[in-house]
């Protein structure tokens, strides 16, 4: 293994390359295998070229580039890395046919609502990524980075994405200068994400403690979904109308939902094995006798891989319960059907979940694999700063034209709705890791920790909001 002038390995092709072959093969027949299972409802469209099939390749190469990174790790086959990025390129162009489509078709930039704003995203994202990693030679930030941008395209498979006139509000071109700077600021928060992960991991932070964390978010996705458990053990999604392609609601915002026998209970199971694990990293004190500490940790990290399956499992049946059903809603006392589209955050949930489960069993089982193609800690830390130094700025911008337009459209430079709110608290964390680390010198963990924190607000803040705290940014 040799090493770069920028502190990244150059991994050559591995002699082993028949432990390569599953995904080499593999990967393809499967993207092949979903493309002709959806080419009927491809084929329905006018235009074989529409924006919804161009979306559909997207994530379908996405879907390969993110199973050749995360491979790429365990089998340090340079082929694998190849293979990622180029599915990566052809996903990337493909996706930007589809963002022009957009763009030509409304007669502006898809930046109105929700469902634009993740095509917006997920584009922003796999660009930054691959400019990051051509520039820095940082060949696993795109195992993170491109699910990431694969669970936004999964998303917009869910939602209603016909054009719609804009409202008086968005119809000015401070929405493009404004969302622009949103969707790149975020796109680099997004890599910083990904590099302070990746420092932890180098820098030797235990592996107990990735442990905990993860199944910490795997209980806290469970215990939202319960939110919607009926008192017969049942999940409450909302009843979706088939014609008009949405929810439907007794009143405003007061959805009707139908309930999915047993998959409550499911999801319930799958919380109380999820917490075993964090429970036995958190009674294998130092204090306790070595043996009983380490057969504790051996304890804790196979219940993860069963909370694993179980995830599976309970996501596997939502999908194929929730995807062309009939339920009972007792709201009204007969039943009404329910489909994907109706849950697309719940799916989103489940996705997370999963995706942060799958990177927690890569580093259980190749921890040291993963180390070994990283750079120095310090350089690690150093790019995570850089990333950061090259966000704030644009949501600084993002901020200030956005209280621009706001003035000109509302009279009211800020009114603290809650759009406004979390976006300076966005502003506030990265400020914050920007000032701890240039006047009190903060490195290392304690920095990589804080950029952590600061895209957990970019999620919440870019999604979060718009759903649970709806105010005049409603729409988006």
């Amino acid at each position: 293994m040799s090493r770069t002038g920028t502190g990244a390995s150059t991994l050559s092709v591995r002699p082993g390359r028949a432990r390569s072959y599953g995904l080499l093969v593999g990967v393809p027949l499967v993207v092949l295998l979903l493309l002709v299972m959806s080419l009927p409802r491809m084929m329905q469209s006018e235009n074989p070229w529409s924006e919804a099939n161009l979306l559909f390749l997207a994530l379908l190469s996405y879907l390969a580039a993110s199973a050749y990174y995360v491979g790429f790790v365990p089998l340090r086959d340079e082929l694998l890395h190849r293979m990622a990025l180029g599915a990566t390129a052809v996903g990337l162009l493909i996706h930007t046919g589809a963002v022009v489509h957009r763009s030509y078709t409304a007669g502006r930039p898809p930046f109105s609502n929700m469902y634009e704003m993740l095509v917006s995203f997920a584009w922003g994202v796999v660009l930054v990524s691959v400019i990051f990693e051509k520039k820095y030679k940082m060949t696993f930030v795109g195992s993170v980075t491109l699910p990431i941008a694969t669970l936004a395209l999964i998303l917009t498979q869910l939602m209603p994405s016909e054009i719609r006139p804009l409202m008086p509000a968005l119809q000015s071109t401070w929405l493009h200068i404004h969302v622009t700077f949103a969707m790149f600021a975020y796109a680099a928060c997004a890599v910083s994400f990904a590099l302070a992960l990746l420092y932890l991991v180098k820098d030797g932070t235990s592996t107990n403690i990735f442990l905990c964390a993860v199944s910490a978010f795997v209980s806290t996705i469970c215990v939202a979904l319960l939110t919607r458990l009926d008192p017969h053990g049942g999940l409450l999604v909302p009843a979706w109308d088939v014609l008009e392609k949405r929810e439907i609601f007794l009143a405003q915002k007061m959805p009707l939902m139908v309930s999915i026998p047993g998959l409550g209970y499911l999801f319930a199971i799958v919380l109380a094995v999820s917490l075993v694990p964090l429970l036995l990293v958190l009674l294998a004190r130092p204090n306790l006798a070595r043996g009983k500490s380490v057969a504790l940790e051996a304890w804790a990290r196979r219940i993860f891989v069963v909370a694993t399956l179980l995830q599976i499992v309970a996501v596997t049946a939502f999908v194929a319960r929730a995807k062309d059903g009939s339920y009972f809603a007792a709201q009204v006392g007969t039943f009404f059907p329910t489909r994907l589209s109706a849950s697309p955050f719940l799916v989103a949930g489940m996705a997370s979940a999963l995706f942060a489960s799958a990177l927690m069993l890569l580093l259980l089982w190749r921890r040291e694999t993963i180390e070994s193609i990283l750079p120095e800690p310090n350089k690690i830390d150093l790019l995570t700063y850089k990333t950061i130094a090259v966000a704030f700025p644009l949501l600084t911008i993002m901020i200030a034209t956005g209280a621009y337009w706001a003035n000109r459209t509302w009279g009211s430079y800020w009114s603290w709705d809650p759009k406004e709110t979390w976006a300076l608290v966005t502003w506030l964390v990265y400020a914050g890791y920007l000032h701890a680390r240039l006047v009190h010198g903060w490195r290392g963990r304690r920095a990589a920790y804080l950029a952590i924190i600061g895209f957990a607000v970019v999620i919440f803040t870019f999604f979060g909001v718009s759903y649970l705290l709806p105010g005049l940014h409603a729409y988006a």
